[in-house]
């Protein structure tokens, strides 16, 4: 039934307010008249004498309420409270031992409540933490009245005394204080079942499932461990801020969210314009055109908290849209940049989470990362390296190694210390789980073997020993293994060996031990190749992007052809993960056109998409250079969190909607003929 039907319906049936005070520890009650489900999408009429599962009838549940209602109907206001906006004059998780004696307000949610008979007791959280409050025998009978009314997630105002607690709590940072109640107002009740709890006392230990979490996000962000991860964020962004305007003097543009599309990315997000028949906007990818344009203007350390639009297929690290730090500045070469983002982590990861970077990243190259690695994002937390054999190789009789030689493959060896973990023959074989991880990774299997105790020799399936024979001493010490390693074999085109090398090391690191608890490891990749080969599309494309500068050296020894050029480009590495990059830009047309035709883009196609940039670059471009970082993604790996959802107020799912509001919606054929464009969809089933 859709929402507002629903909605229609409960109001004919005259829900007692009785239900409001009801919570999941009341589900019972609330379905006396008109109850929703606990998936809150049907609404049935049960029994008035309902129970909860906390043994409250109906009645019981709803006394105080009606004894309220006769009061508001003697006031004259039959059935309508009056609304108040009370200030609290504290924070709940900011009361101390310094606060004995003093009188205080709170305001915020029960968490929980507890009646031990003549005393009870009740959580008050608000988002900066919780503290508790005391009902003593001898408050009024209206203090207890409300006390007793108490439901979890009620919105309360509690005004009393704070004292030393008897019991200290050393669970909370409160827990030394409490309040003793003199004045208990009931704000706002729960109107419906809670779809799950929201309490961290709750003692719920099942996961809960993602989507009904992103169905009732309002409930899930008031959650401690997601109002957590927001506050984090916004820790996070302050230091980051604080590095770029106090320390390196930058300032803060706002760029146009209603753009031109243009070619070299993921899909636009488009805006079809009502003034300009036939046209469209584009949601930014990137400020990157207009941040160089800033450049040009003059203004020479640009930074931007920027929203940015990808229509693409989407994974646990992506949204269609996302939060990047953008960040330009003229006159600043590789070092500098890269200074700036080191001091910019350093602050992110002390004030997030209270840990010390080093003082310089590591630096590796693009092509030392994919042979030792096989990634551009390798995880240094663990050794696990690879190497390639190719050479140790020549005349191998193993079917396997000399068909990829042949064709111009390569052979990696993904060497393991075995010595611990002693991963069985079984997971290394067919259907075994280190086997299959091979073959998700798109290659048709993994050959295997170990050391021998002679440190010359290979042990193993009867083939490859045979026919490495010759060789297997070239290949070990090639490898670097040791007597006892056991080597992981990948063999064909050097792209997949490495695709399948890197995917079996991470699953071999983090399935037997091999990551060290609390470990960080940053790195700089730098010099990645200027294009890459599509060859669905048969023509070279920007690694990075097309306004990024090509290596000097390359561009002075090739100038007429950079298919091969490497880029001055540099990417930022957490733990295996990429949180940022960036590059030195072209500044000058020439170099600039020379880039564009090597994507494939004839010199009128540059100018009719290009043609402002190009224009402004003959006005006086200062050399510059820049960055961005993936703020969500950052934020991310600082909580800890599986998904970039649990760092996102108001996300979406991997499908692209919102549950919560239940976006993307229909639209009428009125508004889009207002666009002079006509939607050729079906119509959505009923």
């Amino acid at each position: 039934m859709a929402r507002i039907e629903r909605a229609i319906l409960c109001a004919s049936m005259r829900v007692d307010r009785a239900a409001a005070l009801g919570t999941s520890a009341t589900r019972g009650a609330m379905r006396g008249r008109c109850g929703f489900s606990s998936d809150g999408r049907t609404c049935r009429v049960v029994g008035r004498r309902a129970r909860g599962r906390d043994g409250t009838s109906w009645a019981d549940a709803g006394g105080a309420t009606r004894r309220a209602s006769s009061a508001r109907a003697e006031a004259g206001s039959v059935g309508v409270e009056r609304l108040e906006w009370p200030m609290r004059e504290r924070g709940a998780g900011t009361l101390g031992d310094a606060d004995v004696g003093s009188e205080t307000t709170l305001c915020g949610w029960i968490d929980k409540s507890r009646n031990m008979g003549g005393i009870a007791f009740a959580d008050v959280r608000d988002s900066s933490g919780i503290a508790q409050i005391v009902l003593e025998e001898e408050a009024s009978a209206e203090v207890r009245e409300a006390f007793q009314a108490l439901r979890q997630e009620c919105v309360v105002r509690a005004r009393g005394t704070v004292r030393r607690r008897k019991s200290v709590n050393t669970k909370t940072k409160t827990g030394t204080v409490e309040v003793v109640v003199s004045e208990l107002k009931i704000l706002n009740t729960v109107g419906r079942s809670l779809p799950f709890a929201v309490s961290e006392s709750s003692g719920e230990k099942e996961e809960i499932k993602e989507e009904t979490r992103l169905e009732h996000r309002v409930l899930d962000l008031r959650r401690p461990q997601m109002a957590r991860n927001l506050k984090l964020r916004h820790d996070t962004l302050r230091a980051l801020r604080r590095v770029l305007e106090d320390d390196y003097g930058f300032l803060e543009v706002e760029t146009p969210m209603l753009t031109r599309s243009t070619p070299e990315g993921a899909r636009d997000y488009l805006v079809p314009s009502r003034l300009q028949p036939g046209g469209a906007y584009a949601l930014p990818q990137s400020p990157q055109l207009f941040k160089q344009m800033l450049m040009v203007a003059g203004v020479d350390r640009y930074y931007q908290v920027a929203r940015c639009f990808r229509d693409e297929d989407l994974r646990a690290d992506r949204q269609p849209e996302f939060t990047q730090l953008d960040i330009e500045m003229a006159f600043m070469d590789e070092d500098g940049v890269m200074k700036l983002a080191e001091d910019l982590m350093r602050a992110a990861f002390k004030n997030g989470v209270n840990v010390e970077l080093p003082t310089s990243f590591p630096r590796m190259t693009y092509a030392e990362a994919m042979e030792k690695y096989g990634s551009d994002k390798p995880d240094l937390r663990y050794g696990l390296e690879m190497s390639t054999l190719d050479d140790a190789l020549n005349g191998c009789e193993f079917k396997i190694f000399a068909d990829a030689l042949a064709t111009g493959g390569t052979v990696k060896a993904l060497v393991v210390n075995d010595e611990k973990t002693k991963i069985p023959n079984s997971k290394l074989k067919p259907k075994g789980d280190v086997f299959e991880e091979a073959v998700a990774a798109g290659a048709g299997g993994l050959a295997f073997a170990r050391v021998g105790e002679d440190g010359a020799s290979l042990e193993g399936a009867k083939g490859l020993v045979e026919g490495t024979a010759a060789h297997a001493k070239a290949m070990i010490d090639k490898s670097g293994a040791k007597p006892g390693d056991l080597m992981l074999f990948a063999a064909g085109k050097k792209a997949l060996v490495n695709k399948t090398l890197d995917r079996v090391r991470q699953y071999v690191a983090k399935t037997y031990g091999f990551v060290p608890e609390n470990a960080h490891a940053v790195l700089w990749v730098t010099e990645f190749p200027m294009f890459e080969y599509n060859e669905d599309e048969e023509r070279y494309e920007a690694m990075h992007h097309p306004f990024t500068s090509p290596n000097q050296d390359d561009l002075m020894a090739n100038p007429d052809d950079l298919s091969n050029a490497r880029s001055i480009a540099y990417d930022l590495v957490y733990n295996g993960v990429e949180i940022g990059g960036g590059s030195l830009r072209i500044y000058r047309r020439d170099i600039q056109e020379k880039v564009f035709r090597a994507i494939g883009l004839s010199d009128a196609e540059a100018e009719e998409k290009f043609g402002y940039l190009l224009e402004a670059f003959q006005y006086g471009a200062p050399p510059h250079g820049g960055l961005a970082f993936g703020l969500d993604r950052l934020v991310m790996m600082l909580a800890g969190a599986k998904s970039i959802r649990d760092v996102i107020a108001f996300p979406k799912t991997a499908a692209g909607q919102c549950l919560l509001t239940e976006a993307p919606g229909q639209v009428s054929a009125e508004q889009y003929a207002d666009l002079h464009i006509k939607s050729t969809s079906p119509p959505p089933k009923e």
